[in-house]
């Protein structure tokens, strides 16, 4: 609308046009908070996704490492029984 034509309204209906303004722009606002709202919980929900796939790959680690130590312990069992039956050789069943 041209500077002219806009000299032309009235009072009422340049307050009607403000007040139309007005809306859309408070519109816009609530749009952009809950955008924002959204992107924030993204955000967060992505983070999250990153800290739980960390915690996984240190309790993988966790996991790997306690298996190591059960086939060590398993390896010097058997090596101590190996020991013991040839320290004792006359009492095989």
């Amino acid at each position: 609308m041209t500077d002219r034509e806009m000299r032309k309204l009235s009072r009422r209906e340049l307050l009607e046009m403000l007040l139309e303004q007005a809306k859309e722009v408070e519109r816009l606002q609530n749009q952009v908070r809950e955008l924002t709202e959204k992107l924030e919980s993204r955000t967060l929900a992505i983070a999250e996704a990153g800290s739980i796939a960390e915690a996984s790959l240190r309790l993988s680690g966790v996991f790997e490492a306690a298996q190591q130590a059960a086939d060590q312990y398993l390896a010097n069992i058997r090596r101590q029984q190996e020991i013991s039956e040839e320290q004792s050789p006359g009492t095989t069943p």
